[in-house]
């Protein structure tokens, strides 16, 4: 079985982006397929350094070999980045043409591919939303005429495959105010590769996260209503660290107030400097005692079910993770090291239960990540419910 699973590692190279995409390539790859993925967004590719966009992918298809060579040195080869001035790095575009032409599945994360003809000779197109909320807000503004022609291109591009899948899995429940905009929604989860993940306890370390400030696409509007992102939220818990004794950090991307962050007793470090390689996020990650996050208050406030990526690896782990309800504790099993919060209380008393009792803490974190995360296991799913 062929499945051809596109990202966005070369557009936006830094390690947690490169294990959000490859767990699902390395995950297919498992489960004994012939993966190739694809790269092919239209988009200029960002520079970390430099803090801007730049045309040439030369370096971002760089970053992309060396993320595929480290977590799946099976699919080395088998890559292929095309930027927007029609260059193509790695594999050729009639390499391309022949996996995407004999491919059982293609699966389009995020939406980042452009659907090109070559790309559609698939048996199945399945589009995965990994930002609930605003795929669907989209679609809905174009149906009412009300977007401009770049996103009314990308929601046509979405509206071209034959499944769709989202991370938010509360999307259609009666308390859920995230629009279907017509199409039929298949709940999913990020595929980790839990034996990439396993560390010892961290005891010692600070309870942290890594977030973008107010790096987001168009906010989402729905009914007239405007959602914002992760600076909305964050302002509702700032002052945490006066409420509690263990120690938080934010490793944050983006122009955020650092300096009044600092003052209310968070401790604040770089994200692009603790995600330059695949191996810097895992030691983060590692190192921490935990995760305390809030999410996007559009992913709150519609109550989409959303879940994050990292917030995955974390468990996996076994750092128990505090992270602010968006409906996923509806689907998820809530307990000693997975906790669900809405309130500034509800932090501080989750903080206090792992404090009491760490180990066990930290085994119900490694247990829901296999439980519910396991990447042949998600992988296994995709497959089944978008091939039939």
């Amino acid at each position: 079985m062929r499945v051809v699973v596109t990202g966005l590692v070369a557009t936006y190279p830094v390690g947690g982006v490169a294990w959000d995409y490859l767990q699902y390539a390395e995950g297919f790859r498992r489960l004994g397929c012939d993966v190739f993925y694809v790269e092919d967004t239209g988009q200029w590719f960002y520079d970390p350094v430099a803090g801007t966009f730049i045309l040439d992918a030369t370096a971002g298809a760089r970053y992309l070999a060396d993320a595929i060579a480290s977590l799946s040195p099976s699919l080395a080869e088998a890559w292929s980045v095309r930027a927007p001035d029609g260059v193509v790095h790695g594999q050729d575009a009639a390499a391309v043409r022949r996996a995407c032409a004999g491919a059982d599945l293609f699966l389009n994360v995020s939406g980042a591919s452009r659907l090109r003809d070559e790309y559609t000779g698939a048996r199945v197109l399945a589009f995965i939303d990994t930002d609930p909320g605003y795929s669907q807000a989209r679609a809905v503004a174009v149906d009412r005429g009300t977007v401009d022609p770049h996103m009314q291109e990308a929601v046509e591009i979405m509206r071209r495959h034959d499944v769709f899948f989202t991370l938010g899995e509360h999307i259609g429940a009666p308390d859920g105010a995230v629009p279907d905009a017509g199409i039929a929604w298949r709940p999913t989860r990020q595929p980790i590769l839990l034996d990439r993940w396993a560390a010892a306890p961290s005891p010692d370390g600070a309870f942290t996260t890594v977030m973008s400030w107010r790096i987001d696409p168009p906010a989402p509007i729905v009914d007239g209503r405007v959602y914002g992102g992760k600076d909305v939220e964050l302002e509702r818990f700032l002052e945490l660290p006066s409420h509690t004794t263990e120690r938080l950090e934010l490793a944050i991307a983006g122009a955020a107030p650092r300096d009044r962050i600092r003052a209310a007793g968070w401790t604040v470090t770089d994200a692009h400097a603790i995600s330059r390689t695949t191996a810097d996020y895992r030691a983060y990650v590692a190192g921490s005692r935990g995760e305390v996050s809030i999410a996007k208050n559009a992913y709150v406030a519609t109550r989409s079910g959303w879940f994050s990526t990292r917030s995955a690896a974390y468990l996996a782990s076994g750092r128990p993770v505090v992270l602010q309800d968006t409906g996923f504790s509806a689907h998820l099993p809530i307990g000693a090291g997975l906790h669900a919060f809405t309130t500034l209380a509800d932090v501080v008393a989750a903080l206090a239960e792992i404090r009491r009792d760490y180990a066990r803490a930290c085994r119900h974190a490694r247990e829901v990540a296999a439980e519910c995360f396991a990447a042949e296991r998600v992988c296994e799913r995709l497959l089944t419910e978008a091939l039939g």
